[in-house]
């Protein structure tokens, strides 16, 4: 419930503050006083666009306050919860705090539970708490979709519980269908790709790589295209460590083992005269046996040194094969192997392409054949409501001041599927006895349509999820007895839900529980309004302005009186 409404250099108005409470309040004003903007105040809140131009002129800016209490109870009220903690909002004591400002120069704020919020998120929240009818909604009512929405919305839980899984198994059905073209429109790309990857992967079967043997294959070809040198200089360090045998036992050799032997005797031979000699001495034993150890494993290098042109042109055209194969998969073997790896993995997915559009045409097709058979469920309910929700208003309308004019509601079926079902829905209105039923947007004026929207919110007000219901002089272009009746059907409409009504019409205004008056005063510079409540007699004064246009009126006073004790007897009827 819309608990408190606050106003700042809003157009004419400059400060005002709109407490408000449960069942049916009206705002009155004369022309141009600026009662409109209450509503336009409300759309701000609502996440409605803002301009410059409702900026109070001299003003900075025009701020717009609002405070809706949510029932912890109510359906939205976890929704509206869990929005809050995404935006960082919270409620205040069961109360949701919504403020909007709009500077001169354009530039729009807003705050949604003492959380500054993109204008959008407004809307998100609010359109679950305020629903506002004006002129624009009336033109609204003329779109199919809103049609159908009136129905489903009569139709009430038995179509809800059908209309909901349909449209969860529709999203299924897209989905399905998309991927399925998807996978489709690519099957000559993927078998185009599959068989280049057959053709790579056949390649390294035949080359038979194994990790790291490029590698190898670069250290053997080194060694075998250079036989000659290795094998010279390996027999020239044989040499140079161990000699020969003549020489080997030549104290004068110039060998390395030779020269160490011989630095090892000359230490031997004192070595009882000193200690350290006799270390030295040890030492050089053992750099001469590690001297010729080593000369010979170099003489066995060398003697395993032989050239093989055939080894080494095998070699060669290995190691030409693994280059081939790096310009197509990968710098090195490792990497040629690890490309392999994953185009057989890929080529598993390419090769399962057939059994997933076969997956895909089963899915289509049950999903199809249980959405054919919810729809046809559907149509059978919304047929059902329609034949009612036509009687329903249809007596409304009678009370509005339309005796012989008659709504009927079609339901069609077109032959695919969509997103609702295949029907659709149209609303036609036959406006006296001798008319043929007609679209709303050729067969109502603009008082018809607004008298038709009404009687649809009566006949809706229980079904409706929005608990509180703003009317923008939705009795246009109606009078009489017609207005006295619009009063009455806003008064039931305010049993269950919230409703704020503004109008022109004292048949209406009488009816409220609750009435605020914009008044404009002019004080030769700028122009004010201000809002004010009115009771007793400032009420009654109100209402006689409005039946006879003058302010001192004993006739319209009467009258003023008259409407009130009316719909005061009402209400006590409740």
């Amino acid at each position: 419930m819309l608990e408190e409404l606050t106003l700042s250099s809003l157009g004419v108005i400059d400060e005002a503050v709109l407490e408000l409470g449960p069942g049916f309040t009206v705002v009155t004003g004369e022309t141009g006083a600026g009662k409109t903007m209450v509503v336009t105040a409300l759309g701000l809140l609502l996440g409605a666009r803002g301009d410059s131009g409702l900026v109070r002129a001299g003003a900075r800016r025009a701020r717009i306050e609002g405070r809706v209490v949510v029932d912890p109870q109510a359906p939205f009220a976890a929704t509206i919860e869990t929005r809050l903690d995404q935006v960082g909002g919270e409620l205040d004591d069961d109360a949701l705090l919504l403020s909007r400002s709009v500077s001169a120069e354009g530039r729009s704020r807003a705050v949604l539970g003492g959380a500054a919020v993109p204008v959008g998120r407004l809307s998100d929240i609010a359109d679950q708490l305020v629903a506002v009818h004006g002129q624009s909604d009336q033109h609204r009512l003329l779109r199919p979709a809103h049609q159908r929405d009136a129905l489903d919305r009569y139709a009430g839980e038995p179509l809800s519980a059908v209309l909901t899984p349909y449209r969860a198994g529709y999203q299924r059905l897209r989905d399905a269908e998309r991927e399925l073209a998807e996978v489709a429109s690519t099957a000559r790309d993927r078998a185009r790709e599959a068989e280049m990857l057959r053709i790579g992967l056949a390649e390294l079967e035949q080359a038979d790589l194994q990790p790291g043997e490029d590698v190898a294959l670069l250290a053997e070809e080194g060694r075998l295209a250079h036989t000659d040198a290795l094998r010279t200089a390996a027999e020239e360090a044989q040499l140079a460590l161990t000699g020969d045998d003549a020489s080997a036992t030549d104290v004068q050799g110039r060998d390395a083992v030779a020269l160490l032997d011989a630095a090892k005797r000359a230490l031997e031979r004192v070595r009882e005269h000193d200690p350290q000699a006799a270390a030295l001495a040890e030492r050089l034993a053992e750099l001469t046996y590690l001297a010729s150890d080593l000369g010979t494993e170099v003489a066995g290098y060398a003697a395993s040194v032989d050239a093989d042109p055939t080894r080494l042109a095998h070699v060669q055209d290995r190691r030409a094969e693994i280059a081939a194969l790096a310009r197509k998969y990968g710098e090195r073997v490792d990497d040629i192997l690890s490309w392999g790896e994953q185009a057989a993995k890929r080529l598993v997915e390419l090769d399962g392409t057939d059994d997933r559009i076969d997956e895909l045409e089963a899915l289509v097709g049950g999903l199809r054949s249980e959405l054919t058979d919810q729809a046809a469920e559907l149509s059978r309910l919304r047929a059902a409501a329609a034949a009612r929700l036509a009687a329903s208003v249809t007596t409304e309308l009678a009370a509005l001041a339309m005796p012989h004019a008659r709504l009927s509601v079609t339901v069609d079926q077109r032959p695919e599927l969509g997103p609702n079902g295949v029907d659709e829905i149209e609303l036609l209105l036959a406006a006296n006895a001798e008319s043929e039923p007609r679209t709303l947007d050729k067969g109502a004026s603009g008082g018809e349509l607004s008298r038709v929207m009404l009687g649809l919110e009566v006949v809706l007000a229980d079904r409706h999820p929005v608990p509180t219901l703003v009317f923008d002089e939705v009795d246009a272009g109606v009078g009489g007895r017609a207005a006295v009746e619009i009063g009455r059907r806003l008064a039931r409409l305010a049993r269950h839900s919230q409703v704020l009504v503004v109008t022109h019409l004292p048949q209406v205004a009488a009816f409220a529980d609750r009435h605020y008056v914009v008044v404009k005063s002019d004080d030769g510079t700028v122009t004010r309004s201000g809002v004010h409540d009115l009771d007793g007699d400032a009420r009654v004064q109100e209402l006689s302005r409005m039946l006879a246009g003058v302010d001192e009126s004993a006739a319209a006073q009467a009258h003023a009186e008259e409407l009130l004790e009316m719909a005061a007897a009402e209400r006590a009827t409740r």
